[in-house]
């Protein structure tokens, strides 16, 4: 697949019908009971589940073009809790806890399986055999955060084939090393806020918890400029050197990055020449998005392409 061009689909969430429009004005048909185009892949960057309104579809559309050859698929963190929501640790307790915040966040994916149970496990197993990045050489493709070292870590660590349960519940239940990658792949630079800042968001709730981007050093900036993918107003001052968080930052000199999970509400994005977010917040927005990849090693907002509930097409240049 070196010399294959991709269409990176940002996350779905079980909207099935937005997504074939996506994938119709993308050049692709319905072919023998799945979806192809005659010289391009498609990518699902993972989130494909909950949400919406069509999640059994968009699952049986995900999957045949994948099984096809037609699609690569990764997990997101969706698909990955769904996963952790139905294995039990060795105390009986599932590794995904059945709390309210879990429960409200599958529970429109459980509810479309009511009396498909069955269907459900197979999709289940599935999960557990896809990758949770894709490195094709001339692009990358994660979920929410690249970092080499946690890469290659993975790649030496994570068994070939299905995830085992057996493996899941290990890695989990020691909290190994593993798991904390994992997370930061599926779920970004996640960082506590000092004691002493308080922050809520619109709906007056205090948020503990803040993502940065990990493209940018930390170093003389403001928690406003590292701010990414946060729902509220982080203050504009200096982040303290005590609390800033060491990383290496994402360099221009290194291979294109595509992400999703982000739920970017002005749309997909491109935040440095190889660095894409095309998650655009499908649910809020009713707008799915895709990264149109033709070999180019600068990325470029021409190659944006979005589609909407209504007869709009737009590529945003």
């Amino acid at each position: 697949m070196g010399s294959q061009y991709y269409d990176i689909i940002g996350d779905v969430h079980g909207h099935a019908s937005l997504l074939k429009k996506l994938l119709k004005t993308m050049g692709y048909a319905k072919i023998n009971g799945t979806w192809r185009h005659p010289e391009r892949i498609a990518i699902f960057i993972g989130d494909f589940i909950n949400r919406g309104p069509e999640i059994r579809e968009t699952i049986q559309l995900v999957r045949q073009m994948t099984e096809a050859g037609n699609a690569l698929t990764i997990l997101g963190n969706h698909e990955y809790s769904a996963v952790l929501y139905h294995i039990k640790d060795s105390g009986g307790m599932f590794l995904s806890r059945h709390i309210a915040g879990n429960r409200n966040q599958i529970q429109s994916t459980l509810t479309a399986f009511k009396g498909f149970e069955p269907e459900w496990r197979e999709h289940l197993r599935w999960f557990r055999t896809l990758p949770f990045f894709i490195d094709l050489e001339k692009i990358r493709i994660v979920h929410a955060y690249w970092n080499d070292n946690d890469i290659n870590y993975l790649n030496s660590f994570i068994p070939e084939g299905r995830l085992k349960r057996g493996f899941l519940r290990s890695i989990h239940e020691k909290q190994h090393p593993t798991a904390l990658i994992i997370y930061r792949l599926l779920k970004g630079l996640e960082y506590r806020c000092p004691p002493d800042l308080i922050i809520k968001c619109a709906k007056g709730m205090s948020r503990k918890l803040f993502r940065m981007n990990w493209w940018e050093s930390p170093v003389n900036k403001t928690f406003r400029e590292l701010s990414f993918g946060n729902k509220f107003v982080l203050p504009d001052y200096t982040v303290p050197v005590q609390i800033a968080p060491a990383f290496e930052p994402y360099g221009l000199n290194k291979t294109p990055v595509f992400m999703g999970h982000y739920c970017l509400s002005e749309g997909a994005e491109i935040f440095q020449g190889n660095i894409c977010c095309v998650d655009s917040c499908v649910v809020g927005s009713e707008q799915l998005s895709a990264y149109r990849w033709s070999g180019e090693e600068i990325l470029t907002r021409e190659n944006l392409i979005s589609v909407t509930l209504g007869p709009a097409v737009s590529n945003r240049g």
